[in-house]
């Protein structure tokens, strides 16, 4: 579990210098926390924050619910795409910005997939979802070249298009790309927010919402670099 904090933290801190490198023209400043300041819960996108105690914060030990386990399996999948994507970027893109941004993605999520399998593994849960058991299922007869496995991912096409660019036309098809996957796993944290009894594991929470600021601030810098490419 201190391997979890250090993770959420280290998360946190990823997204801070995002918001200050590319969006928020004033400094960020750092602040002195008392040590009797009250547990603020953020809360979910569209929703309030919440002041907690140190009991309540702490929450009882409970079952994650399936869409919690479903949640963690899939994000594992679906980061595995981002990782594979920045790794293109050693061979195929000459352009710094793209290169920074893309090593930023592989390193975070690098570090969220080792987080999701062991918050799986803590609680006895399966690291596949029914999603990689249809990897041995026979499709021969289905053409899956543009059907993408979950909100986001790239099409098995669009991946091959991706694998065969190089320069300016890969970093253009990376951005819209991950702008695109990124797009689809803020989804799939709304979604899980949006299901009844999900989301009330406090590491699951604290995760998810780390996944969604990270990954909104990723998107407008992404978008902020596309639009220099017409200037």
């Amino acid at each position: 579990m201190a391997e979890e904090g250090s993770i959420r933290f280290a998360f946190r801190l990823y997204a801070a210098a995002l918001l200050c490198l590319s969006i928020v023209p004033a400094p960020c400043k750092a602040q002195a926390t008392p040590a009797d300041a009250p547990i603020v819960q953020p809360g979910a996108p569209g929703h309030s924050n919440k002041t907690l105690t140190a009991a309540t914060a702490a929450g009882p030990h409970r079952e994650p619910s399936e869409a919690d386990v479903k949640f963690m399996q899939d994000m594992i999948m679906h980061h595995g795409q981002a990782v594979e994507m920045t790794e293109l970027l050693k061979t195929r893109s000459h352009n710094t910005e793209v290169q920074a941004i893309g090593d930023r993605i592989n390193v975070s999520q690098t570090d969220e997939l080792r987080y999701m399998k062991q918050w799986l593994q803590d609680r006895g849960k399966p690291l596949a979802s029914e999603h990689d058991s249809m990897a041995g299922m026979d499709m021969s007869g289905m053409d899956m070249a543009d059907m993408a496995m979950m909100p986001g991912m790239l099409t098995p096409r669009q991946m091959d298009t991706l694998r065969k660019s190089t320069g300016s036309t890969f970093d253009h098809l990376f951005l819209t790309g991950m702008i695109q996957h990124h797009t689809g796993a803020v989804n799939m944290v709304k979604q899980l927010f949006n299901t009844q009894g999900a989301g009330q594991d406090p590491q699951l929470f604290d995760f998810a919402n780390d996944v969604d600021n990270t990954q909104l601030a990723e998107i407008d810098f992404m978008q902020h670099m596309l639009k220099k490419e017409h200037q």
